[in-house]
């Protein structure tokens, strides 16, 4: 979780809860698996740290991983929930099921491999969204649930300097 401030309050940058796909170390983009039984377990723990800062509202990827992980902090939280197209991953595209392993090892990392969608394009999308997430939220904090590489070109641009867009990010 990682946090940024705008004018109308406090956004959380929220990663999804992991997948089974994620345990293994593959490339997911816009594959959809569900939550695993871990990352159920995380999206209530951080639900529960979440309630805390007294959400108003919870934005998500649609893709199931972070829309469920989102609900589950919605509920807990007792706001609303919606989604937005923009936060989706990033597309992977050929290499989506791939090892990660692999792929970083023949091209330095996935988001550098042929046929991705560049961190230019993810950003293009994400920055205006989450720009109308601070414009627009309803007078309180704002759960952004979403992917490590959406947060990271996100973190990558909001901080220059102290994050790269293909750097591992630690949550």
């Amino acid at each position: 979780m990682t946090e940024t401030t705008g004018d109308t309050g406090h956004v959380y940058l929220v990663r999804h809860g992991k997948t089974g796909l994620n345990a293994g170390h593959y490339i997911r983009g816009h594959a959809n698996p569900a939550l695993d039984q871990a990352g159920l377990v995380e999206a209530h723990a951080l639900a529960t740290v979440l309630a805390t800062k007294r959400l108003v509202q919870v934005i998500s990827s649609p893709l199931d991983r972070a829309a469920d992980t989102a609900r589950i902090i919605a509920e807990t939280s007792r706001v609303p929930h919606s989604t937005d197209d923009r936060f989706t991953d990033r597309d992977y595209g050929p290499w989506t099921g791939y090892s990660e392993f692999t792929v970083a090892g023949r091209w330095g990392s996935p988001g550098q491999a042929p046929g991705v969608e560049g961190t230019e394009s993810v950003l293009a999308r994400a920055r205006p969204a989450l720009d109308a997430v601070l414009d627009t939220a309803p007078g309180g904090p704002v759960a952004v649930v979403t992917h490590n590489a959406v947060i990271r070109a996100l973190l990558a641009d909001l901080a220059p300097g102290r994050f790269r867009p293909n750097d591992p990010v630690t949550f």
